[in-house]
C-alpha cells in the first residue's frame, strides 16, 4: 500500500464494519444497534502506515488491514495514514515549540513470540535512552511506558492481517449498508457546522469527510479502547515492523508531551490508529488541527470537530481537487477493448464517450479532466470512471475497495443511488497462499507480476492481463479463482 502512510487498514473498529480483521473492533461506545461494526479493509492512519509498508500503491485488493493517514504508506492494519514524520504545524500555521528531533534508529526488536512480558520490558528499557536522546522527557517516558502489559493478541493480529481476504462486494455490502447511510445522514445533521467549516477551510467535500468518519469509526461509535502507547510499544518491540512502529511510538510520546491528550485518553485500535478517523501518531503531528480553538487537537473526544477538520486537511494536502468527484459508475459498450482499462491510460471524458462509455444513470459524464476506467472485479463487475481525487483518497488507504467504499458512501449520503452494475458474487476472494501461487505460476509462464508477495497490485493485474491476452481470454486483469485454476492446468 502506499502510504501517506496508509499502512493498511488497520485497526480501527469502525470501518470496523469493513474489515474487522485489520482493525480490531473498538470496544468503546457501541454504534447504533442497527449499524454493524464496519469491516476493516486497512484504515487511514494505520492503514496508511501499514498499507504503504505492505501494499503497493494503487493496489485494488481489499485491504487486509488498511493503514491510516500518516507517513507515506500505512500498514495494512493501520488507522489513518501515517503521513508525515515531521511534527505537523498546527492549524494556526505556527511551528511546534520544540524542533522535531532527528530520526531515532531502532532500539533492537525483541522476540515477543516467546519472550512475552520479560522481552517487552527489556525492549522498553533499551529504548528509553534512545527516546530521551530524541527529545522525550524522562517524566513523559516513564509515565507512559512504565508497567506496559504484554498483550499477545496484538502480535497475532499483526501477523495474521495480511491473510485477510474479502471480496469487494462483501466489503461494500457492509461499508455502504442502509444502516450506515441512515446513521451518516443523522451524524451529518448533528455536526453540520463542523463539517461545513472543514469543507470551507480545506476545500474537501463534507460528504467525503463524513464517509471516512463512517468507515473508520462508525461516526465515532467505535473509536477503539486499546492504549495507543501500549499497542505501539508491543508492535515496536516485535521484529516484523519494528522501525515503523518505533517512529509511531515516538510520535505518540511527543503528542503526550505537548499536552494534546492525557495518557489515559490516548486510545484507539490495536495497531495504534487513533480517534474518530483513526489517525496514526505521525499523521496527527503533521496534519491534525485545532478546529474548535480550545488549544488542543483533540481527535479522541466526543466532539468530532477537530478530527473532521484534520481529515479534510489530510486529503487537501494529498491533492484533493475541490469540485471534482472521486469517480462515477459507467457502462461499457459491447466489444470494449479491456486493455484500455488501466490506471496509466487517462483520457478526456469526451474520448471515453466516443468509445461508447456511458454513465450508468444515463446522464452526461461530467468533464473534470482526464479520467481512467477501473474494473475492480473484472468485466463481470461494476465499472467506474475515476479522476485524480481517487488517488487523493488512496493516500488515506490504498485499497481500491476502501476508496470505492468511501466514494460511494459519500454519494449515498448526498442522496445518490446505489450502484447499478452487479458483481460476480459466485466468486470468492483468493487466500494469501493462493495469491502467491498465482504470482508464482504467472512468473513461471513468463508474465512478471513484480514478485511473489501475495499482493494484487498494478503489476500483478498487468501480468494477469498479458496472460489473458496470450490465452485469448477477456483481458480485464481480474485475478479470480478461475484464472488460478487455468494457470494450474
Amino acid at each position: 500500500m502506499r502510504l501517506p502512510l496508509v499502512l493498511i487498514l488497520a485497526a480501527a473498529p469502525a470501518l470496523a464494519e469493513i474489515d474487522a480483521s485489520v482493525r480490531p473492533p473498538a470496544r468503546p461506545a457501541p454504534a447504533p444497534a442497527s449499524e454493524p461494526a464496519p469491516p476493516a479493509p486497512l484504515s487511514a492512519a494505520v492503514r496508511d502506515a501499514v498499507a504503504r509498508a505492505q501494499q503497493p500503491a494503487g493496489s485494488d485488493a481489499p485491504p487486509a488491514a488498511p493503514p491510516r493517514p500518516g507517513e507515506g504508506a500505512a500498514p495494512a492494519s493501520a488507522g489513518v495514514a501515517t503521513i508525515a514524520t515531521a511534527a505537523p504545524a498546527r492549524d494556526t500555521g505556527t511551528a511546534p515549540a520544540r524542533p522535531a528531533p532527528a530520526a531515532v534508529p531502532p532500539a533492537g526488536p525483541a522476540d515477543l513470540s516467546n519472550g512475552g512480558q520479560p522481552a517487552l520490558d527489556a525492549w522498553i528499557a533499551a529504548f528509553r535512552p534512545r527516546a530521551l536522546a530524541a527529545g522525550i522527557e524522562p517524566a513523559t517516558f516513564d509515565a507512559a511506558l512504565s508497567d506496559v502489559p504484554f498483550d499477545p493478541r496484538i502480535i497475532t493480529r499483526d501477523r495474521n492481517q495480511t491473510e485477510f481476504t474479502k471480496t469487494i462486494w462483501d466489503y461494500l455490502d457492509t461499508a455502504v449498508s442502509d444502516a450506515r447511510i441512515a446513521n451518516g445522514r443523522a451524524a451529518m445533521e448533528r455536526h453540520a457546522g463542523a463539517l461545513a467549516a472543514a469543507e470551507a477551510e480545506h476545500g474537501v467535500d463534507r460528504h467525503v469527510v463524513a464517509a471516512i468518519w463512517g468507515l473508520e469509526s462508525a461516526y465515532g461509535g467505535f473509536r477503539g479502547t486499546d492504549s495507543t502507547i501500549a499497542s505501539l510499544a508491543i508492535l515496536a518491540a516485535d521484529p516484523r515492523r519494528s522501525a515503523f512502529f518505533e517512529d509511531q511510538l515516538l510520535a505518540a510520546l511527543r503528542i503526550l508531551q505537548a499536552g494534546e491528550v492525557a495518557p489515559g485518553g490516548m486510545r484507539g485500535s490495536w495497531a495504534g490508529a487513533m480517534g474518530h478517523t483513526q489517525f496514526m501518531p505521525t499523521s496527527f503531528l503533521r496534519y491534525a488541527v485545532d478546529a474548535d480553538g480550545d488549544g488542543r487537537r483533540d481527535v479522541w473526544g466526543d466532539d468530532p470537530a477537530d478530527a473532521l477538520a484534520s481529515t479534510a486537511r489530510y486529503l487537501a494536502a494529498h491533492g484533493w481537487t475541490t469540485g471534482q468527484p472521486w469517480g462515477v459508475e459507467v457502462t461499457l459498450p459491447e466489444g470494449f477493448d479491456f486493455t484500455e482499462a488501466r490506471r496509466d491510460n487517462p483520457r478526456a471524458p469526451a474520448e471515453w464517450q466516443a468509445m461508447g462509455v456511458r454513465a450508468a444513470d444515463g446522464a452526461p459524464i461530467p468533464d473534470h479532466g482526464p479520467a481512467t476506467i477501473l474494473l475492480p472485479a473484472g468485466h463481470q463487475g461494476a465499472a467506474f470512471m475515476i479522476w485524480p481525487n481517487f488517488a487523493a483518497l488512496e493516500a488515506y488507504n490504498t485499497a481500491d475497495a476502501y476508496v470505492i467504499g468511501v466514494g460511494h458512501l459519500a454519494d449515498r449520503l448526498r442522496g445518490g443511488p446505489a450502484f447499478a452494475g452487479g458483481w460476480p458474487r459466485a466468486d470468492r476472494a483468493l487466500t494469501g497462499d493462493e495469491r502467491r501461487e498465482l504470482q508464482r505460476r504467472l512468473t513461471e509462464r513468463g508474465f512478471d507480476p513484480g514478485g511473489v508477495d501475495g499482493r494484487i497490485g498494478p503489476l500483478t493485474v498487468g501480468a494477469v492481463r498479458d496472460w489473458q491476452l496470450a490465452e485469448g481470454r477477456v483481458p480485464d486483469g481480474y485475478a479470480s479463482p478461475a484464472v488460478l485454476d487455468a494457470l494450474r492446468q
